[in-house]
């Protein structure tokens, strides 16, 4: 009885807890429907959603108004005065700004700036953040700066001159493209060269300054004078004389002295270095067309009241005299170019000209004369005294020294002093040590030249760093460092060996290197120099 019994208990139990485990797979597989059914409910209903929505628009600001959280936007080349969902923040709001608007004209998403545009360039600043550009076949418009244009002080980033991304139908300049096609052919921006910089040139430096600086800085002297500022200037000399280092000197201290007048530290004064022979081309009016680009940039880099350097380096390769050609003529219309660009109904208000040559008998006449290239200021070789003013400014006596020649001197500047004599003595000896050339004038006369001659800031540089490059040498092989006179007169003695050797070529390149003006040299005899 018993034993019947609780084998019947045990089968219902099991029955039961089958029957259990069935209603809950059948439970989780019913819940599993549901979620998908509910999953599938979702999607249906945001697609649904999406396909019933209103279109939302896209527009570009003009202009914001924070206190009513409102913000005037062009749609569609309209304009329509929108109001800002709060979920936007008013700081994200600016002119030149994507904004989404949905059907009921409200601002409800601000996106980035247009990344695609015109090309156009910047003729002038207008007020309230506008600027007015130059567009195909010379036609003006004016443009608003977009925020990334417009400085943190609300300045704008731009200048005239400069080339500009725009978006012509809604009328906002987004970016500066740094290009151009005469980019490659000039430098614009200012030299780091000061007047510091430069020795032995204190003549010149302060020809320079009354001739550029000074109408600069004082114009209403000159207008009650009624007198005009000097439209050119003409650095004449032998090569490696410091001609580019005072046209570079002369820009970094009109940046700074423009800085200091308008009293705005971001003011600043523009140096187009030009590099004569690179512009020569022999496609016909090519050379004539970048021409007037320089001067186009130039008078628009002007307007704002900066000054203007444009500085022609080998200024006779470009501007010779006329008829001189020898493959072809084609000063005959580069030389009118230039004359028309100075002459012309234009005016060159605040750009100067600075043009740089060693065969200024070359140059084209009309160009030297007063009202053009009217200032000349000749850059000759140093003297001694020249010589030793720009050694000071390479042998300086924080150098390494030899520390018995500091010892003997009693300080480092007696030291580096007595080193610049040692060098200067050398080269300027004048005796037999240091004859190069004996050269024969057209007169007769017969004139030994010797390696002071030939000497030129580059020169003095360049023993100097060959000295500096014997005391590493020695350095480096065990023996004690430092330049002493050793090295030194060393350096002297290999340069004018090797400036020696280089002494040849034609009578017409003699006449260049050292003829004196109006005499041509007839025969060159080359010496011996040890």
């Amino acid at each position: 009885m018993d034993s019947t019994t609780s084998q019947g208990d045990v089968g219902t139990g099991t029955r039961v807890a089958s029957d259990y485990e069935t209603l809950v797979r059948n439970n989780e597989r019913l819940a599993s429907a549901l979620r998908a059914a509910q999953q599938e409910l979702a999607a249906s209903h945001e697609q649904i959603r999406q396909l019933t929505s209103s279109p939302q628009t896209f527009g570009v600001i003009t202009e914001v108004h924070r206190d009513k959280r409102v913000a005037d936007v062009l749609i569609g080349g309209r304009k329509h005065r929108c109001a800002v969902a709060k979920t936007v923040p008013l700081a994200c709001l600016n002119p030149g700004r994507d904004v989404l608007v949905n059907d009921q004209l409200c601002i409800v998403s601000s996106e980035s700036f247009d990344d695609v545009g015109d090309i156009v360039m910047v003729t002038d600043f207008l007020p309230s953040n506008r600027i007015s550009v130059r567009v195909r076949d010379d036609e003006e418009r004016v443009l608003r700066l977009a925020e990334i244009l417009i400085s943190a002080s609300g300045k704008p980033k731009v200048r005239p001159g400069d080339i500009v991304r725009a978006d012509m139908r809604t009328g906002f300049a987004y970016e500066r493209i740094d290009r151009d096609d005469t980019e490659e052919l000039m430098l614009e921006e200012v030299p780091d060269v000061d007047y510091g910089d430069i020795g032995g040139l204190d003549r010149e430096i302060a020809a320079m300054r009354d001739a550029v600086e000074t109408p600069f800085l004082f114009p209403h002297h000159y207008r009650a004078h009624r007198l005009r500022a000097p439209q050119g200037i003409l650095l004449y000399g032998p090569p490696g004389c410091g001609k580019t280092l005072i046209a570079k000197a002369v820009a970094t201290s009109l940046a700074r002295s423009a800085a200091e007048k308008s009293g705005d530290v971001e003011a600043r004064a523009f140096f187009i270095s030009v590099k004569g022979p690179e512009l020569l081309t022999k496609f016909v009016g090519e050379t004539e067309r970048q021409i007037r680009k320089i001067f186009s940039r130039a008078r628009q880099r002007a307007k704002g009241g900066m000054p203007v350097i444009i500085f022609f380096d080998e200024m006779d390769s470009l501007f010779r005299t006329r008829g001189t050609g020898r493959s072809s003529d084609v000063e005959t219309t580069i030389v009118p170019q230039l004359l028309a660009e100075i002459d012309g109904v234009e005016s060159l208000d605040n750009v100067i000209i600075i043009g740089a040559t060693n065969r200024e008998d070359m140059i084209d006449s009309a160009l030297v004369r007063p009202g053009r290239l009217d200032v000349k200021i000749k850059v000759s070789r140093p003297s001694r005294e020249s010589a030793i003013e720009i050694l000071a400014k390479y042998l300086t006596p924080d150098l390494p020294l030899d520390s018995m020649a500091v010892e003997r001197a009693g300080s480092r500047e007696a030291a580096a002093a007595d080193l610049i004599d040692t060098i200067v003595d050398r080269l300027y000896a004048g005796d037999d040590s240091t004859a190069q050339v004996e050269v024969t004038h057209e007169s007769g006369e017969i004139e030994v030249l010797h390696a002071h001659d030939f000497a030129s800031g580059a020169m003095l540089a360049n023993i100097v760093d060959r000295a500096k490059k014997l005391s590493i040498k020695d350095q480096l092989a065990g023996m004690p460092g430092g330049l002493s006179r050793l090295h030194v007169t060393s350096a002297v003695s290999a340069e004018i060996r090797e400036n020696a050797g280089l002494h040849s070529g034609s009578l017409e390149e003699w006449d260049r290197l050292y003829g004196r003006r109006g005499q041509r040299i007839t025969r060159v005899r080359r010496l011996g120099a040890s």
